[in-house]
């Protein structure tokens, strides 16, 4: 006979009490730890919303901190250009101020000419002073960069030159502009208007 044959019956009764005894020892203990380990969970997770939630309010100033730079940024970029396109109307308004300050001189020598050609007989004194004021006008030109085209006794350039009219001439080869009937004149290097002449057949 075994050993498990010679347990009596309250000797197996005995032992499954024991063993049901045993696991709600087990389960009991169990259920002691739950709370526990719970509360270090929720201690674990409380901790990393604080930190989540620190992280986010950082992001938050941050992203005003940058919002602010982008509106003052925006502010003067805007202030420049109004400044920028002011500044261009003021200089094609007034680009013509330089000339016509050095010009109003000019303008108060011809009024003086005038008067005198009204208070005297003398011609000659009255050609002088448009004389002088002529050449007062060429000189504010000229400091202009405003230049006389060359004509007469060059070959025709049709460029610079507007010929009207062909003449035979035994004094010019062909070709050659042999009279200016009006003057031709540059601003530094462009063409402002042609000479026109007469150019030799």
């Amino acid at each position: 006979m075994t050993g498990k044959e010679n347990i009596t019956p309250t000797e197996q009764k005995q032992q499954a009490e024991a063993e049901q005894q045993a696991q709600q020892e087990e389960h009991a203990h169990s259920a002691q730890e739950t709370p526990a380990d719970e509360q270090l969970e929720e201690g674990t997770s409380e901790l990393s919303m604080e930190e989540l939630e620190a992280q986010l309010q950082e992001a938050q100033e941050k992203a005003e901190e940058y919002y602010q730079r982008y509106l003052r940024a925006q502010a003067d970029f805007d202030n420049f250009r109004k400044r920028t396109r002011k500044e261009k109307e003021d200089l094609q308004k007034y680009a013509a101020l330089p000339v016509i300050e050095q010009l109003l001189p000019v303008l108060d020598n011809f009024e003086r000419a005038l008067a005198a050609g009204q208070s005297t007989q003398d011609a000659e004194s009255l050609m002088k002073g448009v004389e002088m004021v002529f050449k007062q006008v060429q000189q504010v030109l000229t400091e202009q960069g405003l230049e006389e085209i060359e004509a007469v006794g060059k070959p025709f350039d049709p460029h610079v030159h507007e010929a009207v009219m062909q003449v035979e001439s035994e004094d010019h080869d062909s070709g050659i502009v042999v009279e200016e009937l009006q003057k031709g004149y540059k601003l530094k290097d462009k063409v402002i208007r042609p000479a026109m002449v007469k150019v030799s057949q």
